[in-house]
């Protein structure tokens, strides 16, 4: 019982660092409907920042985080949406999306120029020291990790739902001409959601980072696995990216312990196939219907 309930823990804690990525994909999709596949890489970078952040300008490990933060939301948020979406975007969402797997490519690719291709360790934000919780030997960093990710997905969620400035991005994303008319400044609301995204995309670098190190490939296989938990979750909706995360990280977690680890990485593609066959909108996801 004590290893199942540690298992279970781990796996909703690297699930919930899923969720935050899955629902970037989410946010960037209500905002332009596009699919960012960049997002991966948007993980990646800002755990580089926090290095620059104490190597080359000396700061400590609390001011390079927050150097890091600030710098992921210009370039990933304000600067992404400003240079590579707005001009794009009236050209269609094929074209987008093509931008943006470029943009990843060159992300990852200058990260690996300029800082090289070698793993780079990456201070722990938290204690690693292990707890007993009901039995369980849990990793105080994988506890607080689940905490502040589903801390933070709460607290988006109450924004979204109980704010002006919230149900008016909802709006934007939901119907744009009809917002406009009711008086929302779409554009402005769409920029919150770029800004937003780099945030939650900086949180899951911090957060992830000290377990795999920072490495520029690390955005390969995150974003694929984040891309995969909003559309099991359901790609509209932020509560469907949640459920999507945990269950693909538990469901990992249990699948290389009690079975074998050799094929976990074919677990989130099986997982997607299931769904599409029995689901296609999600587990959580609602269907749409769009004018063409």
């Amino acid at each position: 019982m004590s290893q199942f309930l540690q298992v279970l823990l781990s796996g909703l804690a690297t699930g919930s660092i899923y969720a935050l990525v899955a629902i970037g994909f989410t946010l960037v999709w209500q905002a332009a409907q596009t699919v960012n596949f960049a997002q991966g890489e948007f993980v990646m970078v800002p755990a580089f920042f926090v290095l620059v952040g104490m190597h080359v300008l000396g700061f400590p490990l609390a001011l390079a985080v927050g150097f890091a933060l600030l710098a992921s939301i210009v370039v990933l948020g304000f600067v992404f949406k400003k240079l590579i979406v707005e001009p794009i975007l009236p050209s269609g969402g094929i074209s987008l999306i093509i931008a943006t797997m470029a943009l990843g490519i060159l992300l990852r690719e200058s990260v690996k120029e300029f800082y090289g291709a070698e793993a780079q360790p990456f201070p722990p934000l938290f204690p690693t020291d292990p707890i007993h919780v009901f039995g369980a030997v849990v990793s105080m960093q994988d506890l607080l990790n689940l905490v502040i990710s589903l801390g933070v997905v709460i607290l988006l969620t109450l924004f979204l739902n109980r704010t002006r400035t919230g149900r008016s991005m909802q709006a934007a994303a939901q119907n744009p001409a009809v917002a406009e008319i009711l008086g929302v400044d779409v554009k402005r609301m769409i920029m919150y959601a770029f800004l937003i995204n780099a945030a939650l995309a900086a949180l899951a670098s911090f957060l992830i980072t000290p377990v795999y190190l920072a490495k520029f490939s690390n955005g390969e296989t995150l974003g694929l696995v984040a891309f995969i938990a909003a559309i099991v979750g359901g790609f509209n909706q932020i509560r469907g990216a949640l459920v999507g995360g945990l269950l693909i990280g538990v469901l990992d977690n249990f699948v290389a312990t009690y079975i074998t680890a050799e094929y976990r990485a074919a677990l989130p593609l099986i997982l997607l196939i299931v769904i599409i066959l029995l689901r296609p909108q999600g587990i959580m996801g609602t269907s749409e219907g769009r004018a063409v």
